[in-house]
């Protein structure tokens, strides 16, 4: 799979300007003193802990009191992670919170031997969910693909990434396990 979506992007992805509709997927103070970008891929169990385990207290501590904010950058390692990733960009206002629910329920979805199960069980969810959102428009909607792709693009080329999640804190790719006492470590030199 992580071969096919390589081959996708070195030949049917130009880099060039994305429709500015399509929004950053954001939490927090657009004018924060901290921006920390997270790259993840939607079927990285990884991603799915950080997601669990250190983003409800980063939320808490930085977030929510305007000290940071945080961006959410598209990485996807495989098909079913582009896929989803394009369902997560697909209504705008709802954005966040359809990631948020992709990443607490990734089990329920990121299932199946083919594509087409995985997709297939990605539509159930959402709709079980009760997110109003025309699937096959958005799988198939190429401005969407895009700008998915561009982030990755752009994460390999800027950071260096190559494995997700990846933190940048304010334009710095964090070097360290990633887990909340060693962000909160990071992010307290900051203020």
């Amino acid at each position: 799979m992580k071969k096919i979506i390589i081959i996708y992007i070195l030949f049917f992805v130009s880099i060039s300007s994305v429709n500015a509709e399509i929004k950053r997927i954001i939490s927090g103070n657009q004018n924060a003193k901290i921006t920390i970008i997270a790259y993840e891929s939607l079927t990285c169990s990884h991603c799915a802990n950080f997601h669990k385990e250190v983003y409800p207290q980063l939320k808490k501590e930085y977030i929510d009191t305007g000290l940071a904010k945080i961006e959410f950058r598209h990485f996807p390692l495989d098909i079913a992670a582009l896929n989803a990733s394009k369902i997560s960009q697909c209504k705008d206002g709802q954005n966040l919170e359809i990631l948020e629910r992709l990443y607490s329920n990734q089990q329920e979805w990121v299932k199946g031997k083919t594509i087409e199960e995985i997709n297939n069980n990605l539509k159930k969810f959402i709709e079980k969910e009760g997110f109003k959102i025309n699937f096959d428009e958005c799988i198939n909607n190429k401005e969407i693909e895009d700008f998915v792709l561009n982030d990755r693009i752009e994460g390999s080329k800027k950071f260096e990434i190559n494995a997700t999640p990846t933190i940048i804190i304010n334009n710095k790719k964090f070097e360290k396990s990633l887990n909340y006492k060693n962000l909160k470590k990071s992010l307290e030199k900051l203020i």
